[in-house]
This record gives structure tokens, sequence and C-alpha cells, in this order.
């Protein structure tokens, strides 16, 4: 059931990438995707560091790391998605 509702959840965003045409929207609706790979990558990374590191805030140091390299790459991947806007310019390319 996961499993349907994690594509019927791409799906629509996919769908709202493509028809919307303000770029402001579509920033938004990419964030809404983002903002949860924040917080996973967050809660990866701090799980793996409370295993080799006994400092709390050495912890947090990398796990805020951790949760923004997921960001960026979360963020990257969702505006090379996102359809091109009038001008013909993505927010990325590659």
């Amino acid at each position: 059931m996961g499993l349907v509702a994690g594509g019927v959840t791409f799906g629509i965003g996919q769908l709202a990438l493509a028809f919307v045409p303000w770029a402001w929207l579509r920033l938004l609706i990419i964030l809404l995707y983002v903002a949860p790979a924040t917080v996973a990558g967050y809660s990866a990374t701090r799980g793996i560091v409370q295993m080799a590191m006994p400092s709390p805030t050495w912890q947090t140091i990398f796990a805020v790391i951790g949760a923004i390299a997921v960001s960026v790459t979360a963020f990257v991947r969702f505006t090379g998605m996102a359809a091109p806007g009038s001008l013909g310019q993505g927010l990325a390319q590659g």
C-alpha cells in the first residue's frame, strides 16, 4: 500500500510540475518534496554518526551536513524534472 501511495504522490507531483505555469509555484511544489528528504537525511546521518562519535555536538554538526547534502541533491533532481519555463530556461539542466 505504501508503494502505491508513493507512486501516486510522485505522479501528482510530476503532473503539477508539468502544468503549473508560474515558477514560484513550481518552486513551492519542489520544496514540498525536498522538506521530507531533508528530515530523512538528518535522521539517517544522525543515526550513523551516533554509532561512531560520542560527542553530541559533533553528531549534530555532521547530521546537519548530511541534511544539507540530501536537500541539495533532492532539490537538483526535482528541478531537473520540472518542465522549463516560458522562456525555455529550467532551474537546472543536466
